[in-house]
């Protein structure tokens, strides 16, 4: 067998390259994943609450109504419960001492856009104008910038949830649909909820005269059977509880 010698040299040369190609390699991986875009977690949104507890939530979308909203918020009131209401900027302008009154009776303030407009014809660019607009104006009149938003017409997909996300909003939904805009009798309404209430439920609603005939009969019956009526922001909030605050 015949044994070849290498010149030191070379073999320092070999190493030395080695070395190099090495560190050159894990620099590239390196650079690698920083050219990886990063996984940012966007928050779902709330189809219903997560204290698994008997708390539901009333919910009511504003961009008409103005004249049974009065109403509306003495029933409230009266039965020391607590709601949240999705206001468009539009309506907010016109009625402002509504809004603030809303706010004065301690509900929940949301934002559900300016104008009330289907968001999955517009632009991203158009999307988050559409609820800043609306958050300046509701904003202004309350002093507070909205923390929940609700799109028009439930319209709503991963690119939506993911623009309201980012400008700093939980994207509220629902499980319960009153469908009380199209003015069913007071019975339907009932039913729409009662038989089928569950645990975190969030109800839709809208200032309607039948839903106002129909609130404080939804209201006694869902105390009778142990449920608590919280604003949406307690609904989905980890720490709430069954405590003796507001809504019962």
């Amino acid at each position: 067998m015949r044994i070849v010698f290498l010149p030191l040299r070379f073999v320092a040369a070999l190493l030395v390259s080695f070395v190099l190609l090495a560190a050159a390699g894990g620099g590239y991986m390196v650079y690698l994943s920083r050219q990886q875009p990063e996984v940012s977690r966007v928050s779902s949104p709330y189809y219903q609450g997560i204290t698994n507890k008997k708390m539901v939530s009333l919910t009511f979308n504003v961009d008409w109504g103005e004249e049974y909203l009065p109403q509306l918020l003495q029933i409230l009131k009266d039965e020391n419960v607590k709601a949240t209401f999705f206001v468009t900027g539009r309506w907010a302008e016109k009625q402002p001492d509504l809004v603030k009154q809303i706010v004065k009776d301690g509900h929940d303030l949301g934002n559900h856009g300016h104008g009330h407009r289907h968001l999955k014809n517009m632009s991203n660019e158009q999307i988050a104008k559409e609820i800043r607009d609306g958050e300046k104006i509701l904003q202004g009149i309350s002093g507070q910038k909205p923390k929940l938003f609700a799109p028009a017409y439930g319209e709503i997909d991963e690119r939506i949830n993911r623009i309201a996300v980012q400008l700093g909003y939980e994207v509220i939904m629902w499980s319960l649909d009153t469908i009380d805009w199209q003015n069913p009798d007071v019975a339907t309404i009932v039913k729409r909820v009662v038989p089928r209430i569950h645990n975190d439920a969030i109800i839709l609603m809208h200032p309607t005269k039948p839903t106002v005939e129909a609130l404080p009969q939804i209201i006694k019956q869902l105390k009778e059977e142990g449920y608590q009526m919280v604003p949406v922001s307690r609904l989905i909030s980890e720490t709430a509880d069954n405590g003796s605050g507001n809504g019962n």
